[in-house]
């Protein structure tokens, strides 16, 4: 059974960095497409970015390229999502998910349905 969990969230002031962390468990790991979303309150789960990992290639949510990295350690089954330059807008609980596999196309990477795996979620707070 795979398992998913996030480290890194917190409180931060606007400009600020945070690095969160997601580790995961099962024999699937490397070839797999991991994923960050994120939940604000009263808004539904949004797409953050993505990265296949047998190849590295990653996708972003348009509006957040730039300033959130996603990467990867197969060695260490964990995935990494850098988010520089913080903004309040960015407040919410940021999730990690699994997919199994590659997705056929790209637009599979933001939707939810094709994750098969989902953590518990780590809060990220910006304050203003």
């Amino acid at each position: 059974q795979v398992q998913l969990v996030e480290s890194g969230g917190g409180l931060v002031q606007a400009g600020g960095s945070l690095r969160l962390s997601c580790a995961a468990s099962g024999r699937t790991f490397s070839t797999s497409t991991m994923g960050w979303f994120r939940q604000a309150p009263g808004t539904e789960r949004a797409f953050v970015a993505a990265i296949t990992l047998s190849s590295g290639s990653t996708y972003y949510e348009a509006s957040m390229k730039g300033r959130f990295t996603i990467s990867r350690d197969n060695a260490k089954n964990t995935v990494y999502l850098q988010m520089n330059s913080l903004k309040p807008e960015d407040t919410a609980v940021y999730v990690c998910a699994q997919m199994i596999g590659t997705p056929a196309r790209t637009t599979y990477y933001s939707t939810t349905n094709y994750y098969s795996y989902w953590g518990q979620g780590t809060q990220v707070t910006v304050s203003s």
